[in-house]
């Protein structure tokens, strides 16, 4: 059982809802410190409203920044996402005394005793607006995307859940006793919960056949018109989950899809490991809050990589290569042979062996990282 300090800490946590996995991250982080019965108080800051006022897209749009990123996923439109984050660098750097100022009156009168960001781009901002207190990012990236992503040559603490990443904030000068290296991302604590459900009868309960190789499809929490053309161009002998998110319209096309393969489709869920305890294998885009899911239920995956995926996304599928936990296409409309080659029985065993050999705690390991600094 862990000491805890008997006085009552102040954690801000700092997310926002571009791709969704920030909030996932910080909303996983508090459940385990409320779990482990830590004198914190915890706050889940969603940046975006405290920066709106400076929100040039809703200015001339009408549609938040975030919401924005949220179309591009969900329509496919990331052709020239280098450019977009250069572009969007730009602005931040324009905006920047702003966002510090505004910061600054979020934080005048309700100080934390620790800053904790969950996200890129703006962590100079919460730096300069908060110089009194410990600032702490966690990176939710397998690595960073420089320049001004997620490490900033500054004081801060970093948390990071591989070796590139750990390397990348060494080499640019942060001594090693203010980096910290986990053994992956977040996930949800559920996802380390035992599932008892006999499959096969889950199977048949969806209609699919407790027997045949069972792909579960998922592209985030906004769907992906790349679901389709999965669905359409797949012959080999398996069956799908697809998991649409939000994503209605897609979801009912999907239902309405006449395929070869057996199929069930679901729309937004929070019983994604239940899903995955059906499935076989993942395939999807290369974000690492889906890898990292996906590993931790030992399922080999298929993403793929080309001009399209977002360049912050385009070493984790080095990573997977790296760890021999998967495949990865130029393009989906290769998915037939990337499933044949998965569905080899020795590929297959192969990649599942080293998918369950990957054992990721960090959402357990992170809690005790924070009561350090804490102490300090």
């Amino acid at each position: 059982m862990t000491n805890y300090t008997l006085d009552k800490k102040r954690l801000d946590f700092i997310f926002f809802e571009a791709g969704g996995g920030h909030r996932a991250a910080a909303n996983a982080l508090k459940t385990v410190i409320e779990q482990q019965g830590r004198p914190w108080e915890i706050r889940l800051v969603n940046l975006q409203e405290i920066l709106d006022p400076l929100d040039v897209f809703r200015k001339y749009t009408g549609i938040r920044m975030q919401d924005v990123y949220n179309l591009l996923l969900k329509k496919g439109w990331t052709l020239g996402s280098p450019q977009l984050t250069v572009l969007m660098h730009g602005l931040i750097r324009l905006y920047h005394r702003g966002q510090v100022r505004l910061l600054e009156q979020f934080w005048a009168e309700d100080r934390p005793d620790l800053v904790v960001s969950l996200i890129p781009n703006f962590n100079r901002a919460l730096r300069e607006a908060s110089p009194d207190r410990p600032l702490v990012t966690i990176l939710t990236d397998l690595a960073d995307y420089p320049p001004h992503f997620w490490i900033e040559r500054q004081a801060q603490y970093l948390i990071c859940g591989t070796d590139r990443a750990a390397r990348q904030a060494l080499a640019l000068g942060h001594p090693t006793e203010r980096v910290f290296r986990t053994s992956g991302m977040i996930l949800r604590p559920k996802f380390y919960e035992p599932l008892t459900s006999d499959r096969g009868a889950e199977r048949e309960r969806l209609g699919l056949d407790p027997k045949l190789p069972t792909g579960l499809v998922l592209f985030g929490g906004e769907g992906s018109s790349a679901m389709l053309n999965i669905a359409h161009r797949v012959t080999v002998p398996a069956q799908f989950i697809f998991i649409c998110g939000k994503n209605r319209k897609l979801a009912e096309r999907l239902r309405q899809l006449k395929t070869r393969f057996p199929k069930y489709v679901e729309g937004f869920t929070s019983e994604i490991p239940h899903y995955m305890h059906l499935s076989d294998f993942f395939i999807g885009k290369p974000g690492p809050g889906s890898i990292s899911e996906a590993l931790a239920m030992h399922l080999p995956v298929i993403v793929e990589r080309n001009l399209w995926t977002l360049p912050q996304e385009r070493y984790n599928t080095e990573w997977i290569l790296e760890r021999q936990a998967g495949i990865v296409l130029k393009s989906f409309r290769d998915i037939d042979a990337g499933l044949r080659q998965l569905l080899d029985r020795a590929n297959f065993d192969r990649f599942r062996a080293n998918a369950a050999a990957i054992k990721n705690r960090a959402v357990f390991e992170i809690p005790d990282i924070l009561d350090s600094l804490l102490r300090q």
